[in-house]
């Protein structure tokens, strides 16, 4: 096992149509963390780490790339080329459907909830899978979805991976149940555009909390340019500055609605 997932037990999870690994650190209430490009990263596991540590129990799938691995450019090409090409568990293109494997991920959330307890579990997406969080709202055990850097659909900017019924189910819980949603980009994101985070104020209003950086803020990571909020352009160097209070905000809101 890499020496980035130290610490971590392992499992397999199979709804019945796929089985995936996931892994699991912590005690508590669950938080499922849905990795970026191009996998289950150290940066991923680092983040992870910080949310145990505040008295929760992390699941962390893998669904494409190689658990553990570092980033790099090549990497993370061959990582996009055979999650487009290769995967019939995305939909990458077009808004108005999520993802197959979001039904794995729904099935996984009543699992671990089931196992942890609490008032529910959190779901954090980044990048390729940030709207996953988002449409596994039609579980009901799914209480505090936190979309990172949201890049899907590629061909619709202002679009959302999730489709029409999904919106409807997460916009009739928040008012229900007194639920939220957090989502977070930095300004120049090629790969979130102002249409899309102006898609979910306009559909989700005052029930959603859109947190945005500048350029300045990211910590100086230069494979790509300022994009993975809560990982590679975490500023973990500057303890008081915007996206180390930002991860602390998406902690406190896991805390928060999952009774940790």
């Amino acid at each position: 096992m890499s020496d980035a997932l130290a610490g971590f037990t392992k499992f397999e999870f199979n709804d019945g149509r796929w089985t995936r690994p996931v892994y699991r650190l912590g005690s508590g209430p669950a938080v499922i963390v849905i990795h970026e490009i191009p996998g289950l990263h150290p940066a991923v596991l680092d983040f992870a780490r910080d949310v145990a540590a505040q008295g929760m129990t992390v699941f962390c799938p893998s669904l494409f790339g190689e658990p553990g691995k570092p980033v790099s450019r090549r990497y993370a090409v061959e990582s996009v080329v055979k999650t487009l090409c290769v995967r019939r568990e995305f939909f990458a293109w077009r808004s108005g459907r999520s993802s197959p494997i979001v039904d794995w991920l729904r099935a996984l959330a009543r699992q671990v909830h089931a196992e942890c307890g609490g008032k529910g579990v959190g779901a954090v997406g980044m990048c390729f899978t940030g709207g996953f969080a988002l449409a596994m709202m039609t579980e009901p055990s799914v209480v505090a979805p936190v979309l990172s850097q949201p890049s899907l659909p590629l061909l619709d900017k202002s679009g959302l991976d999730c489709s029409v019924a999904e919106i409807a189910c997460a916009k009739r819980r928040f008012e229900d149940e007194n639920l939220s949603l957090i989502a977070l980009r930095f300004k120049s994101d090629a790969h979130v555009r102002d249409g899309r985070f102006k898609t979910l104020k306009t559909t989700f209003g005052d029930r959603v909390d859109l947190i945005e950086f500048e350029d300045a803020d990211a910590a100086p990571y230069t494979v790509i340019p300022p994009h993975s909020v809560l990982t590679l352009h975490l500023d973990r160097d500057h303890p008081d500055g915007p996206t180390m209070r930002a991860r602390d905000k998406v902690i406190t809101f896991f805390k928060a609605r999952t009774g940790a």
